[in-house]
């Protein structure tokens, strides 16, 4: 699928709504950014952890998708979640997700998740479970 296909696949949904965009969906690497606007932020203007985590969900499960066999989905079964810093309002985040394994029954993946200048926000990993029709 390329990335335009899947950006309006989420256009409607959750990771839509608070305004993920996608750059890149290859079979290794999944790339999207997300403003840090009013909508997702905690009091205080800084970008709430479950939005964090959401990008970084939605980036694994999309990578898992690229890879499922038709008519098989996937959802998520275990997220960990290491906060390292924070962003604030008006910047915008990148989250990076690669494939730490692709199994035919399990996926796991790890988002960087990463300011505009290049620091280190967050560090998510995650299994996603294969589910085949």
């Amino acid at each position: 699928m390329d990335v335009d296909s899947l950006q309006a696949q989420i256009a409607p949904l959750f990771p839509g709504t608070i305004g993920m965009q996608l750059r890149e969906a290859g079979g290794e690497r999944v790339v999207a950014d997300l403003p840090v606007t009013e909508a997702v932020c905690t009091v205080g203007g800084m970008l709430h952890g479950g939005a964090l985590m959401s990008l970084a969900d939605t980036l694994g499960a999309i990578g898992t998708l690229v890879h499922l066999p038709p008519g098989g989905r996937t959802t998520t079964i275990e997220s960990s979640t290491k906060f390292l810093a924070a962003a604030r309002l008006g910047t915008t985040v990148t989250g990076e997700c690669t494939a730490l394994h692709r199994g035919r029954t399990t996926m796991v993946w790890q988002t960087f998740v990463r300011d505009s200048g290049g620091k280190l926000l967050a560090v998510v990993t995650q299994t996603q479970l294969v589910l085949t029709p």
